[in-house]
């Protein structure tokens, strides 16, 4: 007789296998959006590392671009000097009576500085031009002259000669502008 009984399914067998059956939809459905939310976070991840990969890549090139920023700012002193001093020799010559020497030293400190400014541009670095109207960006006024011969914002004299490289300032000029 209790063949009879266990093959007869009660009404509690057949609502449990119902239970059952929802409870592995559930799960099913469950483990599908788990799947889709995983994806979803893979993708996002992905997402991020491939940016921070391609802004390191940007940074690197810029780093490489702008390498020889700082030697060129520890060179401008140097430049200054032989500058300097070939106006000093210029003047010297007027006064002296040794003019044959002085232009030796002269032409010497010449092409010195000539071969300096060239290997510099060759690097991108240049002198700003300080001719014109004032631009801050290139330009620091270190004071204001009188003059008629210029219009109010103009640049009337260059103190120090400013040098960018590339697109970069090294040291802006230093200039005298016209006052209105």
């Amino acid at each position: 007789m209790q063949d009879e009984n266990e093959k007869i399914d009660s009404p509690q067998d057949e609502n449990t296998q119902e239970e059952q059956e929802i409870s592995a939809q559930d799960s099913k459905e469950s483990l599908e959006n788990k799947i889709k939310e995983l994806e979803d976070q893979y993708l996002r991840t992905y997402a991020d590392f491939e940016n921070t990969k391609k802004r390191l890549m940007r940074e690197k090139d810029q780093a490489l671009e702008y390498a020889y920023e700082k030697i060129a700012k520890d060179l401008l002193p140097s430049i200054d000097t032989l500058e300097i001093a070939l106006k000093t020799i210029k003047e010297s010559k007027e006064n002296s009576d040794q003019t044959e020497i002085l232009g030796k030293i002269e032409e010497g400190i010449a092409l010195t500085l000539d071969n300096l400014l060239k290997t510099l541009a060759k690097h991108g670095i240049e002198p700003i031009d300080a001719s014109g109207e004032f631009d801050p960006n290139f330009h620091d006024a270190i004071m204001q002259v009188q003059s008629d011969s210029h219009n109010a914002g103009e640049i009337v004299a260059e103190m120090q000669k400013g040098y960018k490289y590339k697109e970069r300032v090294l040291r802006p000029s230093m200039v005298s502008i016209a006052k209105s």
